[in-house]
């Protein structure tokens, strides 16, 4: 921007900054007759940061979720709003603003304040998606639990990271939340604009619920999970200390027979192998059996 542009401000309701350097933001600076944000003050996480508020200014920074490696990472966006024009401040490209040039231009903002309301609106609209992508990778984690009888630690891991996934999406909803009240008791904002706060706050509360719903749902599925790695470990148990038990008869036989006496009549008869082996199964069968009628097999 040069001094050559003065001539447009009276037009201008908008001005988006990519990671502006120096020189562009001093210059912005110096032409509205304002102070950005810096750095340090954008990722504060205090209420006192994410919000303010003068006779004819407001300040918001608030946070934008992007994706990467399959993780959510808060990048902070801020806003400032003077008079009738916008200014937003940030280091990344989002389709939320690409979203909102294609529709002023075909629903014509008339200030600042519509641009900021397009653009909350939109976002809002993109975490829903958000979240009804989760719901439908939850919905397919629930059938591959109920179908799938190979427990594997992939699963478990996957249900963790979409719970942290639910957890990073609620905090950034409720931050918009709390942005979205303080907004509605401003008087900086034209009454007309309430009717459309007042729908953005209760799409919010929808998609609270909506969250809360997901996480329940993760909760559940961990706890299925962990409950049927114990059966399925209770299972093997069972299986070896059957297999232990049934062997104890006949390792005592055996070991009774391999005692070092020297009155031992079968030791000295033709049928004593066979006897001793007969009595080993004998007693593994009546074991087995004995277990049956119990109900413990």
């Amino acid at each position: 921007m040069n001094t050559g542009t003065d001539f447009l401000l009276p037009n201008i309701i908008w001005i988006d900054l990519i990671s502006p350097s120096t020189e562009e933001i001093e210059q912005v600076e110096k032409t509205f007759d304002i102070e950005l944000f810096t750095p340090q003050e954008r990722e504060e996480i205090e209420s006192s940061s994410k919000y303010s508020e003068s006779e004819n200014e407001i300040g918001i920074n608030l946070n934008f979720l992007r994706a990467e490696n399959g993780n959510y990472i808060n990048e902070p966006v801020s806003f400032i709003l003077k008079n009738d024009f916008l200014i937003t401040q940030r280091q990344q490209e989002y389709k939320t603003f690409t979203d909102t040039y294609q529709k002023i231009r075909s629903v014509r903002a008339k200030n600042g304040i519509d641009v900021f309301l397009n653009i909350l609106e939109i976002r809002i609209d993109f975490d829903a998606d958000l979240i009804e992508n989760i719901t439908e990778q939850i919905t397919k984690i629930s059938k591959g639990l109920v179908k799938d009888n190979d427990l594997e630690r992939e699963l478990l891991l996957q249900i963790t990271a979409f719970q942290e996934s639910t957890i990073a999406i609620r905090e950034n909803i409720v931050e918009k939340q709390r942005i979205l009240s303080a907004i509605l008791k401003s008087k900086f904002f034209p009454k007309e604009n309430y009717e459309t706060l007042r729908v953005m706050i209760k799409d919010i509360g929808s998609l609270l619920d909506h969250t809360s719903f997901n996480f329940e749902r993760l909760e559940f599925l961990q706890n299925t999970f962990l409950g049927l790695v114990d059966m399925e470990q209770n299972r093997i148990i069972k299986i070896f200390t059957v297999v232990t038990v049934v062997f104890m008869p006949p390792t005592l036989i055996a070991s009774m027979y391999g005692m070092n006496f020297q009155f031992m009549p079968e030791l000295d008869e033709i049928w004593g192998y066979p006897f001793a082996i007969l009595l080993m199964i004998i007693s593994s069968v009546l074991t087995l059996l004995f277990f049956k009628r119990k109900k413990w097999l």
